[in-house]
């Protein structure tokens, strides 16, 4: 990519496709381009061939997705694989039809079996069951990096995949039940602090192991990515790059952590009735740092920006 490349950011408004907008600009590139859901469906084929044929982007960061927490895949999982199957075959197929240059589509590390060997290599793709709580999610991305590989191998593509840990920053859903771990933690110590609670109840018995990266730091991976990763020739079709910190901490851990950025002043409680999902999902991030790149923020300062952001905004609700 040049500084007046033509870039389509699809999802450009969520956690990752905003973070790719800002990272993308502050890198000097002077045509990012992005489509509201007011603007196109993408899960509408026709709109999405109209969009490319009149735009005609010569790069594509597919990280328009349905995403949610446990509570969410597990009320909603009929949407979570028609919308997630619909969104990325339309923009992929679409990109092979107009001919950009390269795509990179991103996943996540749910893709991987429930007990995976630990830290998680990107061979062990497919080794395993699935977490059942996110299944038609998982089955979805996975679909979307054989689908990629696929075209690669068939038509010469140069369509790369990354598969991020977990994500948060600004821009995050903050809704109280469909929100992800860290968003919601963010909004219910706030709440409690607000509402001088005596005490916040998380989910769980709070020993799952879990690894964070600051969404800006996972915009810079997938530029970095854009630039240096090929996989146009590779005969298996190039095999996708999990996107870390190679850090993990508890669950337990991370809500006090929150809670001390937040300021809350009263007691944290388990709930060991409710599900914990995987026991520990830590991604192996050595081949990316093999390529020479690693994450710049720690959790502790994103967490911190995450908030500034949440209170700047307000509540963040789709």
């Amino acid at each position: 990519m040049n500084q007046s490349s033509k870039i389509y950011v699809a999802g450009h408004k969520g956690l990752v496709g905003s973070a790719l907008v800002k990272v993308l600009n502050q890198s000097g590139f002077t045509n990012v381009i992005g489509k509201s859901h007011a603007e196109m469906d993408l899960q509408n084929q026709s709109q999405v061939l109209e969009f490319f044929e009149s735009e005609k982007p010569e790069y594509v960061f597919l990280a328009a997705a349905k995403v949610g927490g446990i509570h969410a895949n597990n009320t909603y999982p009929a949407e979570f694989i028609f919308s997630n199957l619909q969104i990325q075959n339309n923009i992929i197929d679409a990109s092979y039809r107009y001919g950009i240059k390269k795509l990179c589509f991103l996943g996540s590390s749910c893709i991987y079996p429930k007990f995976a060997k630990q830290p998680m290599d990107e061979g062990q793709l497919l080794d395993g069951k699935l977490e059942p709580t996110n299944e038609p999610y998982a089955v979805a991305k996975i679909a979307g990096i054989v689908m990629c590989q696929s075209y690669n191998r068939q038509y010469g593509t140069n369509y790369i995949s990354v598969m991020p840990t977990n994500l948060y920053g600004p821009g995050d859903n903050y809704h109280p039940e469909n929100s992800h771990v860290l968003p919601a933690l963010i909004r219910r110590f706030h709440e409690a602090k607000k509402q001088n609670l005596p005490e916040v109840v998380i989910w769980g018995t709070g020993k799952p192991l879990r690894e964070f990266l600051y969404s800006e730091d996972m915009a810079r991976a997938c530029v970095f990515l854009m630039q240096h990763y090929d996989v146009s020739g590779d005969p298996k079709g190039g095999e996708h790059v999990n996107v870390g910190s190679g850090i993990e901490v508890s669950i337990k851990e991370l809500a006090e952590t929150v809670k001390e950025v937040v300021g809350y002043q009263g007691n944290l409680v388990l709930d060991p009735t409710k599900p914990d999902g995987t026991p520990r999902k830590l991604l192996d991030v050595s081949k990316l740092h093999q390529m020479g790149w690693k994450h710049q923020v720690e959790l502790k300062e994103g967490v911190r920006l995450a908030y500034e952001d949440f209170l700047q905004k307000g509540v963040h609700t789709p």
